[in-house]
């Protein structure tokens, strides 16, 4: 499994990574604060991947432009975590080389594979520790969310074959979806938002349409007639736009609302339509909802005011928002 954000790729590591790795895992001042000594060679570096970094959800941290290993992240779940946790619940662990240190590049990595953790793998809690000294792995863990749970003191480490301090830090998922942001898009942000409404629909929208009716949503979405006047609203999980949607203020109306795929059923739409809800809270909200949609928006308060039509190969059934109670965040989109 690889993951790619802005700048990185992470993948499982290789050994043909074994120079690359050796070049930014023998300074010392890289694995010996991390909790692993400097590397020795190439060979031992070779050794490494082959022992250690082929675990289990263990990724190269990668730059884009060139494929080149500057780092590394592993999630380690339940029994593999090195502080004993259920199988609900993972540690990560991450260092970079020191020429890339200062630039945000293991938050964005770490950031990547919480998603993964809570959106992909399902897990219930994440944890992170760092040993005294630190602060720079413990700045990457206040930026990424964690808070700080306790400390472990006279910690024998065999690795290192020295006793430290650790402290460790916690990030349930609550707290994770909490920390994401809800505001109005400016309109620079509008074009991300639209691309992002056509991915989501096709891939799990347009299985429902006519090719007519795929071609009609993308001419929606590239019409500045019909885009005139749409107020746009986002989620983000970070800087990253995980949900969008567009509502005509004049009439109540949501022309638009997706959220990525890889974030449904964590409440991210729920979130994002208690947003939109509470901007116009004193009249009612329509909406046409394609099928895939029904029940998510039948669940947040819509009933149906008309039975299935078709028009323009679109499928939509007409709805309107009742303003009974929200459900629990997590219980659909």
């Amino acid at each position: 499994m690889t993951f790619e954000t802005d700048r990185l790729l992470l993948r499982p590591w290789e050994e043909t990574d074994a120079e690359s790795l050796y070049t930014y895992a023998k300074d010392d001042r890289v694995g010996p604060i991390a909790g692993w000594p400097a590397h020795t060679s190439v060979n031992n570096s070779r050794e490494i991947i082959r022992a250690v970094l082929c675990a289990p959800e263990t990724y190269a941290v990668c730059l884009k432009e060139d494929g080149r290993a500057i780092g590394s992240i592993g999630l380690m779940i339940g029994s593999r975590s090195n502080i004993g946790l259920p199988d609900t619940q993972g540690e990560i662990g991450y260092w970079i080389g020191v020429p890339f240190w200062g630039q945000g590049l293991i938050p964005e990595a770490v950031r990547e594979i919480i998603r993964h953790a809570f959106c992909d793998l399902r897990l219930e809690s994440l944890w992170c520790g760092y040993f005294d000294g630190n602060e720079k792995s413990r700045r990457v863990q206040e930026k990424c969310g964690f808070v700080y749970d306790h400390t472990n003191k006279d910690v024998y480490w065999k690795l290192t074959d020295d006793v430290r301090t650790e402290h460790i830090t916690r990030l349930p998922k609550a707290a994770w979806l909490d920390g994401f942001t809800l505001r109005a898009l400016t309109d620079g942000e509008i074009p991300a938002a639209l691309d992002l409404a056509w991915n989501v629909f096709s891939q799990y929208e347009s299985p429902d349409y006519s090719a007519a009716g795929t071609e009609e949503f993308r001419r929606c979405l590239r019409d500045d007639s019909y885009l005139a006047g749409i107020a746009y609203y986002g989620v983000f999980d970070g800087t990253s736009l995980v949900g969008m949607a567009g509502i005509r203020p004049d009439r109540r109306h949501i022309c638009f609302f997706f959220v990525d795929g890889r974030y449904h059923r964590l409440g991210v739409g729920t979130k994002l339509f208690r947003f939109i809800s509470g901007a116009y809270p004193h009249a009612p909200i329509t909406l046409n909802s394609s099928p895939y949609g029904l029940p998510f928006y039948k669940a947040v308060g819509f009933v149906p005011t008309d039975k299935e039509q078709t028009v323009n190969g679109i499928r939509f059934t007409p709805m309107r928002y009742t303003r009974k109670p929200i459900p629990e965040e997590g219980s659909m989109l």
